[in-house]
């Protein structure tokens, strides 16, 4: 946590914080309603099921906290979940919205160079009609 906190935010930091996040809220909820409510999760391992189901959201229903301090537990890991998602989408968004940004300013980048390139163009036609027309005064005769 502290590597992410130190370090300007990317994409690849935020997920390894949620991935390693939602890993530890399933591995603990799952050791947890264990622990708490143990007629219903026989092993831990049914315990991190229930845990991995709620916290992405899919919820089969075949295990479900029966106890008041379980059905705590599994407000915190529905809540880890719903944020878990929003961070993702979050992330998967801010990457689009980066890349049409770098798109854009290359393009404007492109097209201000080529009003330069034909500014500098006219800039030396005009140079060259000064020059005419000065050394058609010099010489007395038409600059056309």
């Amino acid at each position: 946590m502290a590597k992410f906190l130190r370090e300007p935010p990317s994409v690849r930091n935020a997920a390894s914080v949620i991935v390693t996040a939602t890993l530890t809220v399933v591995v603990v909820s799952g050791v947890a309603m264990r622990l708490l409510d143990h007629t219903q999760y026989h092993s831990v391992w049914v315990g991190m099921w229930w845990a991995l189901q709620t916290v992405t959201t899919v919820g089969y229903g075949d295990v479900t906290p029966t106890k008041p301090i379980g059905r705590i537990v599994a407000a915190f890991v529905m809540l880890e979940g719903i944020a878990f998602l929003a961070i993702v989408t979050a992330a998967i968004t801010s990457t689009f919205v980066a890349r049409a940004e770098r798109e854009r300013s290359l393009a404007e980048a492109e097209a201000d160079e080529a009003r330069e390139a034909e500014f500098n163009i006219r800039l030396d036609q005009l140079a060259q009609q000064l020059n005419r027309i000065e050394a058609s005064l010099h010489t007395g005769h038409d600059p056309d």
